[in-house]
């Protein structure tokens, strides 16, 4: 069996992380970690194989090179990550021999979406992106919000059409990242949703993806804990660790 901590064990998140790798038969629970812990000494002395860091944005980045630089794999669910972070944190895992993942969405109908998406926006230039999720969640916009972001624009092969950004108040048109909008709504009630809003000639599409309950996470995360001790190298995005 795959040993594993969970970081962060007691945030909600977290508590479902824990529930779901002891319900799993390949993997094995060694230890919960949570703030004013040693993680790198939990980590040594619990001969972990993987990290799952589900904490805050904030403490990711620091998180993420504890777990590796104590010869675990590291499966971050956290978000916010500036890309030179990720670059900084692949060449560490990279040096170290190590496989990882950060991961902006755990669950696969969000990774299908963002997928989807990407190979919308080649044929629809024209988009913007909304995000929901709860009023506890410390940045905004939300990591999936930003790589969703970043596969459509990798994708796009058409210019999107120019409109007017005149805002009688300043940020009703959201921000913008790529030359694409992104909104951010943060509600009591929202675990996390977001919808891709293409429009064409007298027609629009809409890709949307919603998580009701945090346990649709629990599957990418397992599967993350299994995939990154088969590797070198850390990746960003469960996309790819699911091919």
């Amino acid at each position: 069996m795959i040993k594993v901590i969970v970081n962060g064990a007691k945030g909600r998140m977290g508590s479902e992380a824990v529930k779901a790798i002891e319900n799993d038969p390949q993997l094995q629970l060694v230890g919960q970690c949570d703030f004013g812990d040693d993680l790198a000494v939990l980590i040594k002395q619990s001969g972990a194989q993987v990290v799952v860091d589900l904490t805050t944005a904030s403490a990711g980045f620091t998180n993420t090179q504890i777990i590796i630089n104590a010869g675990a794999s590291p499966v971050i669910g956290t978000s916010g990550f500036q890309t030179e972070q990720v670059n900084q944190l692949q060449a560490l895992a990279a040096e170290k021999q190590i496989g990882g993942l950060i991961a902006p969405n755990f669950s696969v109908g969000a990774v299908l979406m963002m997928k989807f998406a990407a190979q919308a926006g080649k044929y629809l230039p024209d988009v913007e992106i909304i995000e929901a999720h709860s009023p506890q969640k410390e940045e905004s916009p939300s990591g999936t919000g930003i790589r969703t972001v970043e596969l459509i624009a990798a994708a796009r092969i058409k210019a999107a059409t120019p409109c007017s950004d005149k805002e009688l108040i300043e940020g009703a048109r959201g921000a913008e990242l790529h030359g694409i909008k992104l909104h951010s709504i943060r509600l009591p009630g929202v675990v996390a949703q977001q919808t891709v809003f293409f429009g064409g000639l007298s027609e629009t599409l809409k890709i949307e993806h919603n998580s009701q309950h945090r346990e649709s996470f629990m599957p990418g995360i397992c599967l993350a804990c299994k995939e990154v001790v088969k590797r070198h190298e850390l990746v960003y995005g469960l996309e790819h660790l699911m091919d």
